[in-house]
């Protein structure tokens, strides 16, 4: 469809322009006065409400920047269609006015704390209250591996009345800037108080303004870029840093029984499916409890067959030749091994490199090279499980559980307690 995207942000300057030291200091002193104007007069509920009426219209197929995101995500962002939309709707349907006032209540005590000076029920007993105010200007320097993490900055950076500057990495920012377009249509004054801009990293000549000027700075990605960012920042700016995150699952002998059996491998495969497991919270590995009626290598099978079912419905995008040689590269690796240990064995799909299924008692934790590789290891207990992943233990992000009612609050406080 022709949906012409304004000259609004500095990602839409054109290339022989690009973006100069001085467009992003004029950017970040606009930033900061139009949060000042349109930011801060508006109650976190009336933001609140725009942002929920502008997700609705996101997950209707007539919204015109859902159409052009139809017509070209696939292209342009890194995943099939069926990927991206699948990952935006479940971003997009959570932004309710119920879920946003929980959020805020939990993280600052009561929902209008940044409108009010306010008190909770502990409070007002000591006649105490408190307002909360949020920095003046964030700026974001986005990962390239997912569109949901930039997109949900700007939302909650929005919730607490700042103004934002998003940094997106090089070639990702189709998903965000489109986003922050039908933000700046559905409501200019929000959408006046974002700007979003990309340039490969390592220009110290427009990073060092763009710091300078920022109360928050927050960078997501590798080790090595957080570091980077992290040496830049200068003293005066608060530094958030967001570094490589890993996950796995943990699967109890309780919970593979009955009915639930086949919601619980649907749901595994799921986890493995979406965004081809280049997010943080994707499990690069399932730790199946020993000894239930379904065993481990039965799990794995099962995983298999579900993966196929998903990749017919949810297709992986094509990999580059770098990632297809890895992929091809491990998957011969194991070829060989489960061709002569029985303590391991390879699934994997028939044409091409859709999915890989990996079978093995080693309990040590491997770090899956994603686009749907996954590990199933046996092990005796949690214990067991928590000791194969110690090695890599600073790096988790989440750990997943499957556990029946009478045993998942004790397993849950022993991974908590990890």
């Amino acid at each position: 469809m022709e949906l012409n995207l304004p000259d609004f942000f500095l990602i839409d300057l054109p290339e022989e322009i690009g973006v100069q030291p001085k467009l992003v200091g004029e950017a970040c002193d606009r930033l900061k006065e139009n949060g000042d104007r349109y930011l801060k007069p508006r109650s976190t509920s009336q933001i609140a409400h725009s942002l929920c009426n502008l997700a609705e219209n996101w997950q209707d197929d007539e919204f015109p920047f859902r159409r052009k995101l139809i017509e070209e995500g696939a292209e342009k962002s890194g995943f099939s269609i069926e990927v991206l939309l699948d990952g935006l709707d479940r971003m997009f349907s959570q932004w309710t006015p119920e879920k946003f006032e929980f959020w805020l209540t939990q993280e600052f005590g009561h929902v209008e704390r940044l409108d009010n000076l306010v008190s909770t029920r502990m409070e007002a007993r000591e006649n105490k209250s408190s307002i909360v105010r949020g920095p003046q200007l964030i700026t974001h320097i986005t990962s390239g591996n997912l569109p949901v993490p930039a997109i949900m900055s700007m939302v909650t950076g929005l919730l607490v009345k700042s103004s934002q500057f998003i940094k997106c990495a090089s070639g990702a920012s189709f998903v965000p800037r489109l986003f922050a377009h039908s933000l700046y249509q559905h409501d200019s004054k929000l959408g006046a108080c974002l700007e979003i801009a990309e340039w490969k990293g390592g220009r110290s000549d427009i990073e060092s303004i763009l710091y300078e000027k920022a109360d928050i700075v927050t960078v997501s990605g590798s080790d090595k870029a957080v570091d980077n960012v992290g040496e830049a920042v200068p003293h005066t700016s608060k530094f958030l840093d967001y570094g490589h995150k890993v996950s796995f699952g943990y699967i109890s002998r309780k919970s593979i029984s009955g009915l639930g059996l086949k919601r619980l491998v649907s749901a595994a495969a799921q986890d493995v499916m979406r965004w081809d497991q280049h997010g943080c919270l994707s499990p690069h590995v399932f730790y199946v409890q020993q000894k239930g009626i379904v065993p481990p290598e039965k799990f794995a099978e099962m995983l298999a067959e579900e993966l196929e079912k998903q990749r017919l419905v949810f297709p992986r995008a094509p990999l580059s030749v770098r990632e297809s040689a890895t992929m091809r590269s491990r998957r011969s690796f194991y070829e060989i091994r489960s061709a002569t240990s029985k303590d391991t064995v390879l699934y994997a799909s028939q044409d091409g490199t859709d999915w890989t299924v990996i079978y093995e008692d080693d309990i040590r934790f491997q770090t899956s090279c994603g686009n749907r590789f996954i590990y199933i290891k046996g092990v005796g207990s949690l214990d067991e499980a928590l000791h194969g992943a110690v090695p890599i233990q600073d790096k988790i992000s989440t750990v997943a559980l499957s556990a029946a009612d009478d045993e998942s609050d004790d397993l849950a406080k022993q991974i908590a307690n990890w």
